[in-house]
């Protein structure tokens, strides 16, 4: 199978980019029920899938300067959402781990998402689900030929 011509490529490519932007937008108007800020949401996310973390470890993997993640742990940190723990070997450093409160806060915010996601899917017939079940692979495939080596062995 020939390779698309770059053109056709890049076409497909915003085009997959522009869904992408407007399926999160939909499902984040779901986040709305949580109480949450997107940042606090996302943070926290990031500790309940990745923790427990340092706070540079957090700023650095949320995108922002350690003074702003501490103004967002130290309000999920309020809302009994994660927790300040020491790291037993290197008791310099604090950890960020999330509570099990967090953990169902997250957990229910993922669960409204996919329940609007799947209504929608729902209506699809039997070969628009098998066609949109290939293309959820091959954006797996994209997303991981996307990632830097570091990553891959993360996942």
């Amino acid at each position: 199978m020939t390779p698309p011509k770059p053109e056709a490529a890049a076409a497909l490519a915003d085009q997959l980019h522009s869904a992408a932007i407007h399926l999160l937008r939909q499902l984040r108007k779901e986040d709305d029920a949580s109480g949450l800020s997107a940042p606090r949401l996302s943070a926290l996310s990031v500790v309940v899938f990745g923790g427990p973390l340092t706070l540079g470890q957090l700023a650095a993997a949320e995108q922002v300067k350690p003074p702003t993640m501490t103004r967002i742990v130290t309000g999920l940190e309020k809302d009994g959402l994660v927790q300040r723990i020491g790291d037993p070997r290197d008791r310099r450093l604090t950890r960020i781990k999330a509570t099990t409160k967090g953990q169902k806060v997250l957990a229910a915010g993922r669960a409204r998402r996919v329940e609007k996601l799947a209504a929608a899917v729902r209506v699809l017939r039997g070969s628009e689900l098998a066609e949109l079940t290939r293309g959820v692979h091959l954006f797996q495939e994209i997303i991981g030929s996307m990632r830097a080596p570091r990553d891959r062995n993360t996942t």
